[in-house]
């Protein structure tokens, strides 16, 4: 994996196929693997990410979020266990950034470290039979956050898309797993699968900038609210308890091959009313993204988005959000 490695999910010449992978396998290059070990992983990161490290077994990943002092989200990461250390899957385009965040804090802990897994390799995984055919266990994995620790990996198994498929994913950790074989997709299928999935991901135009149920990650298992102090709990904590969300995560259409730039703005009438996160061109000349949007915008009709006049449309998630969901009277 090379070091000026871009995320697909803000590559602008990234195209998917209309015609959406079911079966199918794609290499992931735009992510890295990193391995917290040593004698205290667990009460390191347990202090720096909205997730409980309780939650992190051999049979159980989670999404979690690292977090500022005022709550905004500077990384995503996705945590598994493995041989009783924990890593991390965090995109090549800020983990520089993001590691040397987490390091100010794992000088606290003397015989920890924290480490990119250089001989990593991770794909992204649609459906079950490509799963069972390579790991035949993978049937025993029905909801996501269910894993399996293989010998050299993990097999996660993550949100489907709106549209129903199962999705999974593969890190070959070391050289002893086994690869896996079948039909092969590209990464910017698997882009387009994460937007379908409701998983937003961060670049470096949008870190610090959200607090994480702004990103809907509560609707992903990626914040433990009762695990107690880490940084930015506070400021996460009030929002939940007190309800003051206003706004989230919305899967958005455009019928338009116009660019679309991360940070564009979505406009409610005449107003900006939230911004672009991720976005993926598909072949037949649609775009999808993923944009947080004000909730004070659901009560407009016309969202377009800033210097393109085709109309926005929204697109459905595979999970519920409360909070877009019409208040009743």
């Amino acid at each position: 994996m090379s070091d000026n490695a871009t995320s697909a999910l803000t590559t602008k010449d990234a195209v998917a196929s209309a015609e959406r992978p079911t079966e199918a396998i794609a290499p992931l290059h735009h992510a890295r693997l990193y391995r917290a070990s040593g004698k205290d992983p667990h009460k390191f990161l347990h202090g720096q990410l909205s997730q409980s490290l309780d939650e992190i077994t051999p049979d159980t990943s989670r999404r979690a979020a690292a977090c500022n002092p005022k709550g905004r989200a500077y990384a995503l990461p996705l945590l598994a266990d493995y041989e009783g250390d924990i890593v991390l899957r965090l995109p090549i385009s800020i983990a520089d950034e993001v590691t040397k965040q987490l390091n100010k804090f794992l000088m606290l802990f003397r015989g920890t470290d924290m480490k990119a897994v250089e001989q990593a390799h991770l794909y992204g995984l649609w459906g079950e039979a490509t799963a069972a055919a390579l790991v035949p266990e993978s049937a025993e994995l029905k909801q996501p956050g269910e894993s399996i620790t293989l010998a050299g990996g993990k097999l996660i198994r993550v949100q489907d898309t709106a549209e129903g498929v199962a999705r999974y994913e593969y890190w070959q950790i070391d050289d002893s797993a086994p690869i896996p074989e079948g039909s092969e997709a590209t990464e910017a299928d698997w882009t387009a699968a994460e937007i379908s999935a409701g998983l937003a991901e961060l670049s470096p135009k949008t870190v610090s900038e959200y607090v994480p149920q702004m990103l809907n990650l509560q609707h992903v298992d990626g914040i433990h609210f009762k695990k107690g102090c880490y940084t930015g709990q506070e400021v996460i904590a009030r929002m939940h308890y007190l309800g003051q969300l206003k706004k989230s995560l919305f899967r958005l259409s455009l019928q338009s091959d116009q660019p679309i730039e991360i940070g564009a703005a979505v406009i409610a009438g005449e107003k900006p009313v939230g911004e672009v996160l991720n976005a993926i061109r598909f072949d037949d000349g649609h775009q999808e993204m993923l944009a947080v949007v004000k909730h004070s915008a659901l009560s407009v009709s016309n969202w377009r988005l800033e210097g393109i006049d085709e109309p926005l449309a929204r697109l459905p998630l595979p999970y519920k959000v409360p909070e877009q969901e019409p208040k009743s009277s």
